[in-house]
């Protein structure tokens, strides 16, 4: 972990989240208090398309059996009424 002020961020961004992206953690201070902190993401999990089908297969599903069907729209007036 490092610490840089938030000039530094300004003046070095691209530097910066190079260097989160390939691991580090960066402190920003203002005025020697940290402020925030740059850091990688975590790793997005991947979906294969059998899951992905089997869960909108479920999701049609569940709307379809839904009592109130139509446009989201009126759904959400109706509702916003009771």
């Amino acid at each position: 972990m490092r610490k840089t002020s938030v000039r530094e961020l300004h003046i070095h961004t691209s530097a910066l989240v190079q260097e989160a992206a390939e691991g580090g953690v960066i402190v920003i201070e203002r005025r020697g208090q940290p402020v925030a902190e740059l850091r990688p993401l975590s790793p997005l999990s991947t979906i294969n398309d059998e899951v992905k089908e089997n869960i909108f297969r479920s999701m049609k599903e569940l709307w379809d059996r839904s009592p109130v069907s139509g446009d989201s729209t009126k759904i959400i007036e109706d509702d916003r009424n009771r």
